[in-house]
């Protein structure tokens, strides 16, 4: 839990039988100070030397000028997220440092109710931008030590801080550094190790034989005889087993000078294991000490001494000589930061010397003793997590103060941990209670079930809870995770019945009246009810403004925005948008409010097709999730923007943006559309082996959760069917989704098109009279340009007509959707030739290729002409696009200014200020630009550029 700052190495001077290893990482802290970011992963077994090899590279980085920031996972601390993270950066209780005090707000749950944040996420999102901040202000290196104790989260953030190593700024790089044992190995770690460039996993094997000796010399002053060399090889080159084992003989006066200069074993029956050797050296404590040191281990590897005194009611001047025994016994080792067992398999060994029904016992106790002393929640959690019993499971209900406990800290571990929450929550919450902390433990039980994704037990909890509990709080709380938990499953039905019985209470405030109609409104906006949720909007907005609560009213204003839009009064919901933004001001518990509201503004103007403002606006919420670390909001923005990246034309800034976050930290919905929209780009510029790849995963995150195929994934596979030659596949995956009612129109439009053309190719005029009723009913709802453009288009088609057709491209002109009219120019061409019209032919069918051209769309220019020569029309490209894959020629405009910026000296967030991108998509774009390069770090991308630069003959 706490830095593992120990000094302490078992072997005396220096570090024997590393120096490969030494002058390797020696190598790497030059190479890393000159700009070439490093991220290294040394793994062997438990006392093979990890440690002592991390300890001697950290001092070799501090005279180097390095910042040193050392943390470390702990069996104890599994379920927690970040630990290492917090104790390596000093996050603490008190902190002036505004990501340090914004990570800790995240964590102990300070977000208002129906905030859509993780709030591990979001914290992870803060660490990483103070580890940034940390790099401008000097060189720095991170050490994350044991590893695969490590929590999921912290280990994901060890992974993208090394992918981002090699670009932070010049000339402050980052070193980060992990140390992990073979086993366990969870998931996280298992993907991590295969994520890493083998040149940078630093596998410790055993000394060989003269290492073995060298050791042995150091460890005794003399050289080892025939008999301490025999029983050293049963080590099997373990630098932590030959120290013990030395100690040990030592210890029993086992060891003798045979000979001038020789040691060796003269008598008794030496350890032959490590865990005997440890024994041994635990053997000579007293046993007052020993005690000390077993309740010192249920606090793990790592402990603060006042800790271990509130656990043991004693005081620290009691406790100090024991301690001061262990530390001159080799068993602790004293550090700054507090105390810690000298190596984990010492803890491990006193701690397993409990019976496991003592050590639950405890463990209890302790819990009960650091929450008496209002030590952090997760000390707490800690102590009450590992309390099982002896078979491994789960004790039944717990002691009367945990409840007293969860009532208060449970927010906090919910928002932190909803796993961990939920193991404690259910034992506390076993059987109800009289007392009145039941209700509102079930509520949070309700809440982190719903959060780890246990939506039927949720559902379950939340509805046992609604029939007992009278608090209005509660109630609306409960009412608002049940009605979530029912619509997610589609039983809105039962969501509304709940609220509105709920409402029936004659005694319920404005307030709660207010907050229960904004979950009445959203369940009906969710099953297409949109004069219901209007209705309630209205109702709620009105309750609102009497009891003067914002988060209603913004909340309220929000659903009649997204009602408004629905009813195909996009216009009209631009003021209401604004309104629910201004609510939402200076409030700081109303930030993932706002920016929910801010995100769907953005859609709102580019359904409008007003790009400039909706793209400006997209990058707003980005950014500002980004500052927030709102996960969840963030991979919204990145979707959205990816929407308006497609429909506008600006394909490479789409594909830049693609992996910016990744998919598992989006909703399944989102993460099938952003993939399905990349394929289609991909699949559009002839990159099928991408485009696949990606169609595939949007498939993945449709079948998860069973999703209706959302749009962006039917128009991928259509794309699909038509390039294998399958048009009828290709037109039954675009019907299939048009079929519903015209409330569902903004979702399917983008299909239209498509489904036309595809329909009279395949001389289904019933599917065609269908998609065309559809765009004429969306171009009537809303004269929209695209909307008008599509209702042309289509009916062009159908009748032929090359004026029409041209019509529908001027309207997409106006609308900034250049693939749309690309396709419309191309249509027009066609009707023009088959009238023999082919001046008219000629201009359409250049205005199409030069569109296509623009997009780099291959598939459809390569289409386009080979249509087209039936006719005996052809021209060469009159503009130059990029063939080649890799070198400088292959990157796209913004690669090049990235990379001329990047040779400046410019970071990351200068870029992104300059060129009105996110530090992300920067971040994107130089990976992509080493890649093209063959480059390794943005050090080596100046040298080429400087190279290149340089006159021939120079």
């Amino acid at each position: 839990m706490y830095p593992d700052f120990v000094t302490i190495s078992p072997v005396p001077g220096s570090l024997i039988g590393r120096d490969l290893e030494i002058a390797k990482f020696d190598r790497w802290i030059t190479g890393c100070l000159r700009g070439d970011g490093r991220a290294v992963l040394i793994d062997g077994e438990a006392g093979i030397g990890k440690s002592t090899l991390m300890r001697t590279v950290c001092l070799q980085a501090a005279e180097a000028g390095f910042t040193i920031y050392r943390g470390a996972g702990d069996e104890l601390g599994q379920a927690l997220p970040l630990l290492p993270f917090l104790d390596a950066l000093e996050v603490r209780e008190s902190t002036a440092d505004p990501r340090r005090r914004a990570v800790l707000q995240l964590l102990r749950g300070e977000f208002s109710a129906g905030a859509a944040v993780d709030a591990a996420t979001a914290a992870s999102e803060h660490l990483f931008a103070l580890i940034e901040q940390l790099c401008e202000q000097s060189p720095t290196m991170v050490v994350i030590d044991d590893l695969q104790w490590s929590d999921p989260t912290t280990v994901a953030l060890w992974g993208r801080l090394a992918r981002a190593a090699r670009q932070l700024p010049l000339p402050l790089p980052l070193f980060l550094l992990g140390l992990a044992r073979p086993t366990p190995q969870g998931d996280s770690l298992r993907a991590l190790r295969r994520a890493i460039d083998p040149g940078e996993l630093v596998r410790l094997g055993p000394l060989d034989a003269p290492d073995v000796a060298t050791l042995l010399t150091s460890l005794t002053g003399a050289r080892p005889g025939t008999g301490l060399t025999r029983l050293a090889s049963g080590a099997a080159g373990n630098p932590l087993y030959l120290t013990e084992l030395v100690g040990a003989l030592s210890r029993g006066s086992f060891l003798a000078e045979t000979e001038p200069g020789t040691v060796d074993v003269v008598s008794g029956a030496p350890p032959r294991t490590l865990s005997a050797a440890i024994a041994d050296r635990l053997g000579f404590l007293p046993e007052q000490a020993r005690g000390i040191l077993r309740t010192a281990a249920l606090l793990g590897v790592r402990f603060a001494v006042d800790d271990l005194a509130l656990v043991l009611k004693q005081s620290v001047t009691d406790l100090l000589p024991s301690l001061q025994e262990a530390i001159a016994a080799g068993v602790l080792a004293d550090t700054p930061e507090g105390l810690g067992f000298r190596h984990p398999l010492i803890r491990t060994a006193l701690y397993e010397e409990l019976p496991a029904s003592v050590r639950s016992a405890l463990h209890r106790d302790a819990g009960r003793a650091l929450a008496a002393a209002h030590a952090p929640v997760e000390r707490v959690a800690r102590q009450l997590l590992s309390a099982d019993d002896p078979s491994g499971l789960r004790l039944g209900p717990l002691e009367p103060w945990v409840e007293d406990w969860l009532a208060e800290a449970g927010p906090a571990l919910v928002a932190q941990a909803p796993q961990a929450a939920v193991d404690l929550l259910r034992r506390a919450t076993t059987g109800w209670s009289v007392r009145p902390a039941s209700e509102v433990l079930s509520t949070m039980l309700a809440d982190a079930l719903f959060r780890v994704g246990n939506i039927p037990d949720a559902i379950e909890v939340a509805t046992a809870a609604l029939d007992r509990v009278t608090d209005p709080d509660l109630l609306v709380e409960l009412n608002w995770i049940h009605s979530q938990a029912q619509t997610q499953v589609g039983e809105s039905s039962v969501a509304l019945e709940a609220l509105h019985k709920a409402l029936a209470n004659p005694t319920l405030s404005a307030r709660h009246r207010a907050r229960l109609l904004i979950s009445v409104g959203r369940a009906h906006r969710m099953v297409g009810q949109v004069e219901l949720a209007e209705k309630a909007g209205e109702e709620a907005r009105a309750f609102a403004l009497e009891s003067n609560d914002r988060w209603a009213l913004a909340w309220a204003l929000h659903i009649l925005c997204i009602a408004t839009v629905t009813r195909g009064a996009g216009a009209e919901s631009i003021p209401l948008f604004d309104q629910a933004v201004a609510a939402t001001a200076d409030e700081l518990s109303l930030t993932d409010l706002r920016l929910l509201v801010q995100l769907n503004r953005a859609v709102a103007l580019g359904d409008l097709d007003r790009y400039p403002e909706a793209l400006e606006a997209a990058r707003d919420v980005r950014d500002a999730a980004a500052r927030a670390g709102s996960a969840i909001r963030l991979a919204q923005a990145y979707t959205s923007l990816c929407e308006l990246y497609f429909e506008n034309g600006q394909w490479d800034d789409l594909l830049a943006d693609l992996d910016a976050v990744p998919d598992d930290a989006r909703d399944q919905a989102s993460a099938c559309q952003h993939r399905g929209i990349a394929a289609t780009v991909l699949l559009h510029r002839g990159e099928t082996e991408a485009g696949l790849r990606n169609l595939e995963l949007s498939e993945a995150h449709a079948v998860r959760v069973g999703l209706r195929v959302i749009a962006a994934l039917a128009l991928a596979r259509a794309l699909r069917f038509e390039q294998e030659g399958r048009p009828e596949e290709a037109l039954a995956s675009l019907l299939a989704y048009l079929t519903g009612d015209v409330e569902e129109l903004d979702e399917m439009e983008e299909l239209l098109p498509d489904a036309m053309r595809l329909a009279l190719e395949c001389n289904d005029l019933n599917g065609a009279a269908h998609v065309l009723r559809l765009a004429d009913e969306a171009a009537a709802r809303a004269e929209i340009p695209h909307r008008v453009g599509t209702a042309a288009y289509c009916r062009g088609l159908r009748d032929g007509s090359p004026q029409l057709l041209l019509q529908a491209a001027e309207h997409y002109l106006v609308a900034g959707r250049p693939l749309r009219r690309a396709a419309a120019l191309e249509a027009a061409a066609a009707r023009f030739a088959e009238a023999g019209e082919r001046t008219e032919a000629r201009s359409a069918f250049s205005r199409a290729l030069d569109g296509y051209h623009a997009l780099e769309a291959s598939w459809d220019a390569a289409r386009l002409q080979n249509r087209f020569r039936e006719y005996g029309i052809r021209r060469a490209p009159r503009v130059k696009h990029r063939q080649a894959r890799s070198g400088w020629d292959s990157l796209t405009p913004t690669e090049s200014k990235v990379a001329e910026l990047v040779t400046q000296g410019m970071s990351n967030p200068q870029i992104a200020a300059q060129l009105f991108l996110s530090p992300r998509t920067v971040s994107t774009h130089v990976s992509h630009i080493l890649s093209k390069l063959d480059l390794r770090s943005r050090i080596d991308l100046a040298r080429e550029a400087a190279r290149r630069a340089e006159p021939p003959g120079a």
